[in-house]
């Protein structure tokens, strides 16, 4: 890398935005254009638009470019987060046209590779770094019109015709309003309600979106209203077949401020920009911001300033990584309202990994052990999945863990509904990749626990699956009030059937139901339960998180696996967040870790936990799941994260060696 006082860029995408992009490089104070990547490098007009650039063919030779510090990205929106996340793996600082990515999930993938590689990654809103901006949070946050309530704003243009091929119409693209332009009025609705809360930018606690859906499969027209804690109120609306005012206004008790075209400040080469503040009287005072910099070298400039302090993410009020992932939760939510799905997100057409490669184990990272009953190999982690929203989302965790040595995926009938269920059956037909994963299944969950459940729901989830097999199958609760035989011969004919290929067990059921099932299936010719999912953690669970839960964590149940040979794939193992910084002796704020959790006992496991982490240089959650890792008998641990940070995360327990005298110091303080 060179002096970080000045980059040498590499525009990747030769369209109408990278023009402006590179005229901002050549006016700034910081920024050299030295490459340009495009698949095709023999047009002849990339030497007016790119003057000084030598253009490489294809985007791969750019980013090989060892004399390019910094690239920013124009391609289409559905390959941000492809080439991002390539860019930022080639060592260079990436800046990507606005959305980020096509979804909150895509940018945080993106950030998450960012932060691994050490390198700086933004969005570019170039409006956020201007003066004109700064001068606007000035006057709200102020007072300049008493208690602002609410924040009306649009960017909407009509295109000259519809043209199904276009980007701004084809679906393919991921074209449409919400994306390409309705980011700005939300973003600016944010960063304003932000301002008057005294913070960087503020998310809302409701949105409500629509949208027209056009003949060619996008949003032409859409609007959203947005509330915030502090009881402002945002319509915003966006449009590329309908010509809007495009006007930004923000009304107070003493007034309201307008400001056109907001987003342009004062003019793409620079001008004098004006901020309106219309009093209730009809008197108009106007603010103006003059300013001879090119608009788009105050990002270029932003960049280079952020990566000379060392950091890797734009300071206020220019969108760092959580003000865009906040923005982009809120165009995710605006598309679901509005029933909008891009081609490029279905199974049908996203069969690789979002950096566009077949999906194959890259990592050693997770181990595996045996497991009675399944012929494949198995993790030593099992992943649980069911807080994602759509296939394309579900597939960025789902890829992420088999790439790193994951194989075993735990879905239940009950999860969302059966989202999850179909999250996964997509994603291994999009994956082709059935025979290296151990699937496990529950069902019969309450109310509905009953031995003639199990089939019914199968059959159901089989379906949702794409498969015609689970490896591993749990009743997901227990119902004492029918003999425990009927659950073993109901179980007995789907592994019979073949719809069950391995183990069976109980989800959630008592070592004394556990015995009385292994001695009638034994005693019956049945096929024996070998596996179990109760909680197990470090912490043990004082009261249950949720009606008919089993905690096995105590010393009972540890003689008695250990007496059995049975597995326990362990829900909550890292005890939800007990040995994260949100709980502690003096921290009441979560209610479930308090009434789950909290108990003196507990908190010397977890201050024990504290001190060997600070010791071998990991976190507390870190010990905890090692804890899980380090027992004498089979325990496969659940883990659910949500981002990829929190994934890798989990996975730094597998640097752990605890030995039976350390996971005893933990248990009780003595050696």
């Amino acid at each position: 890398m060179t002096d970080t006082k000045s980059l040498r860029w590499g525009i990747l995408g030769p369209g109408g935005i990278a023009r402006a992009f590179a005229g901002g490089i050549a006016h700034s104070q910081t920024g050299k254009l030295v490459a340009l990547g495009a698949r095709d490098a023999t047009k002849p007009d990339y030497l007016e638009h790119f003057p000084g650039a030598r253009v490489h063919e294809g985007y791969d030779s750019l980013l090989a470019d060892d004399e390019v510090d910094a690239i920013y990205i124009s391609t289409p929106h559905p390959f941000h987060a492809q080439w991002a996340i390539k860019a930022v793996k080639a060592g260079k600082h990436v800046l990507v046209e606005k959305p980020m990515g096509l979804s909150a999930y895509e940018a945080d993938a993106i950030f998450h590779a960012a932060e691994k590689a050490g390198v700086f990654a933004g969005e570019a809103f170039m409006y956020r770094v201007h003066p004109q901006t700064a001068k606007l949070l000035e006057l709200v946050s102020t007072g300049a019109i008493g208690e602002v309530r609410l924040i009306k704003s649009s960017f909407g243009f009509a295109m000259p015709k519809f043209d199904p091929e276009h980007r701004l119409y084809a679906n393919h693209l991921a074209g449409g309003g919400i994306l390409d332009v309705g980011c700005y009025p939300v973003s600016i609705a944010r960063l304003i309600a932000g301002a008057v809360a005294g913070k960087p930018f503020l998310e809302p606690t409701n949105v409500a979106g629509v949208a027209h859906i056009g003949q060619s499969g996008v949003d032409e027209w859409a609007s959203a209203v947005l509330k915030f804690e502090n009881e402002i109120i945002a319509e915003v609306s966006c449009s590329v077949s309908v010509a809007q005012d495009n006007m930004l206004r923000i009304y107070g008790t003493t007034g309201r401020i307008e400001v056109a075209d907001f987003w342009f400040a004062s003019g793409k080469q620079g001008g004098v920009g004006e901020i309106e503040i219309h009093r209730p009287d009809g008197a108009v005072e106007t603010v103006e911001v003059r300013e001879d910099k090119w608009l788009y070298a105050f990002e270029v400039d932003a960049v280079a300033e952020a990566v000379a302090a060392g950091t890797q993410e734009f300071a206020a009020p220019g969108m760092s990584w959580d003000d865009t992932l906040g923005n982009l939760r809120v165009l995710d939510k605006w598309r679901a309202d509005a029933g909008l799905t891009y081609e490029i997100e279905t199974p049908a057409l996203r069969k690789h990994t979002l950096v566009g490669e077949a999906l194959e184990k890259r990592y050693d990272i997770i181990r595996h052990r045996p497991i009675e009953g399944i012929g494949k190999s198995a993790s030593q982690v099992a992943l649980g999945f069911e807080s994602f929203p759509n296939f394309s989302s579900a597939a960025i965790m789902l890829d992420a863990f088999f790439e790193r040595g994951g194989t075993v995926y735990d879905t239940a009938y009950i999860y969302q509904g059966g989202l999850t269920e179909r999250n996964f059956g997509d994603w291994l037909k999009a994956r082709g990749v059935r025979e290296e994963v151990v699937l496990i299944g529950k069902g019969a969950h309450s109310p509905l626990v009953y031995p003639d459940v199990i089939s019914k729901q199968l059959d159901q989830s089989l379906e949702r699956l794409s498969t015609d097999y689970v490896d591993i199958y749990f009743m997901h609760r227990d119902n004492t009030d029918i003999p425990v035989g009927e659950f073993v011969d109901a179980m007995d004919r789907e592994v019979k059937a073949g719809r069950i290929r391995g183990p069976i067990g109980g989800s959630n059921w008592t070592r004394e139901r556990l015995d009385e099932a292994r001695a009638y299936a034994e005693a019956n010719g049945k096929t024996v339960p070998t596996v179990f999912s109760n909680n197990f953690s470090l912490a043990e669970m004082l009261d249950p998180i949720w009606p008919g839960c089993v905690a096995s964590s105590d010393d009972d149940w540890k003689d008695w696996q250990n007496g059995r040979g049975m597995t326990n794939f362990a829900w909550s193992s890292q005890a939800r967040g007990f040995f994260t910084d949100r709980a502690g002796r003096d921290k009441q704020d979560d209610e479930e870790i308090v009434r789950c959790w909290y108990s003196e006992s507990n908190f010397g496991r977890r201050d024990r936990a504290v001190e060997l982490a600070e010791k071998l240089g990991k976190s507390p959650i870190h010990i905890a799941l090692a804890y899980c890792l380090a027992q004498p008998f089979n325990v496969v641990p659940l883990i659910g994260p949500r981002r990829l940070q929190e994934l890798d995360d989990s996975l730094k327990a597998f640097e752990i060696a605890l030995t039976p005298e350390d996971a005893k110091w933990l248990e009780t303080g003595e050696r």
